[in-house]
């Protein structure tokens, strides 16, 4: 027996699809391209036929030319393209700049690529109830911040939300309600189904599976035993379920790593030694993140398996320097009781962060020596 599936129609989720966002990058810096066959690629003519197509503006695409493709077919395909070697930290500059424009409306953000990503606007900033709406506001405010076009799906489900933003593009906007899902999904070519990928399509043409229509036939065990897991995905996505939720993530609280120890440490020099080696990892981490905090907490495990954890808080911003946390975490473990059982475990941990690029101004409201305070658990 099929199993029932399970509709929540209650979200409003969008997906947004930058429109050839590489191509269309090159093309606004350098408005000669726009009329010309333009292949993001290295120039197969200079590197002896190798390298692979990233993205082809919607000229190229006239000939054939689409991602993913060897360059030199795309040569072939169109020997007048321009080929213009990826520029990704330019690309992600202007990735970043769509993203704060993002969380102008929601914070809940699952970034697929540079160009792509969902957005569960079921409660938004803006208090629009009408998902169109804010789809509208979105495409206009992005074209009027980076002059570079999308195009929008939405939604109850993040499959159909895909689905929307590849039926009408470039810089379309398309609404699958609950009550229409059906219909859509009955003649849907079995390609478009996300995860139906190049190996599955022959596969699914020997079954006779050709539309949405003819999957809708198959029984779930059927499925699953042709395709495995994905034949389950296939039995729920057809019905129109699909209940994954937007996932984003959440503001980082800390940043820190710890290390377990065999033999165990039984000297202050020794678990010096280790402090510094954590605290040098940790100043990595932090630089990387692009983060500073305010606090420092050490964590301790003896032998007897007893933890203390113990931390240190600045009025301001401490600076990421592996000597300052190796200091501190040094001056909390001359505050914790001897324990002959030696140290199995140690940890230093970031916490009350915040991102480097803020402006924080430190006010001298205090004369003298910088209060600490001290704080166990």
């Amino acid at each position: 027996m099929d199993n029932p599936v399970h509709i929540d129609d209650s979200r409003r989720i969008l997906h947004v699809d930058m429109d050839a966002f590489y191509a269309s990058i090159e093309q606004r810096d350098t408005p000669a391209y726009q009329k010309m066959p333009l292949v993001i690629s290295r120039d197969p003519r200079k590197t002896g036929g190798r390298g692979v197509v990233t993205t082809a503006n919607y000229v190229a695409r006239k000939f054939g030319v689409h991602s993913a493709m060897p360059a030199q077919q795309a040569l072939k395909l169109c020997p007048k393209a321009v080929f213009v070697t990826p520029n990704f930290h330019h690309y992600r500059a202007v990735s970043d700049r769509i993203h704060q424009i993002f969380h102008e409306y929601t914070d809940i953000i699952e970034t697929v690529a540079f160009d792509e990503a969902y957005l569960d606007v079921t409660k938004n900033k803006l208090d629009l109830q009408d998902p169109v709406e804010l789809a509208v506001r979105l495409q206009a405010e992005i074209w009027d911040q980076t002059h570079l076009t999308s195009s929008i799906g939405i939604s109850y489900s993040k499959f159909l939300a895909k689905e929307a933003s590849d039926y009408r593009k470039p810089v379309g906007i398309t609404i699958i309600h609950a009550e229409d899902a059906h219909d859509f999904l009955m003649q849907l070519p079995i390609e478009r189904f996300r995860g139906v990928g190049k190996k599955t399509v022959p596969k699914m043409h020997d079954l006779n599976i050709q539309t949405g229509q003819d999957l809708l036939a198959w029984d779930e065990l059927d499925l699953i035993n042709k395709f495995g897991r994905f034949g389950e995905i296939l039995y729920q996505r057809v019905r129109g379920a699909d209940d994954r939720p937007v996932e984003y993530q959440r503001e980082r609280k800390s940043i820190g790593n710890e290390t377990t120890y065999w033999p165990f440490l039984t000297t202050r020099s020794a678990v010096d030694t280790q402090l510094d080696k954590l605290a040098s990892i940790l100043a990595q981490a932090v630089k990387k993140q692009q983060m500073h905090g305010r606090t420092l907490v050490l964590k301790v495990r003896y032998g007897d398996f007893k933890t203390k954890t113990k931390r240190v808080t600045q009025p301001d911003f401490l600076e990421n320097e592996p000597q300052l946390y190796a200091q501190t975490a040094k001056e909390i473990m001359n505050t914790l009781p001897a324990n002959s059982e030696g140290i199995r475990l140690l940890g230093i941990t970031l916490t009350g962060l915040a991102p480097i690029t803020f402006e924080n101004i430190a006010l001298d409201l205090f004369e003298g020596e910088q209060r600490r305070q001290f704080h166990g658990d």
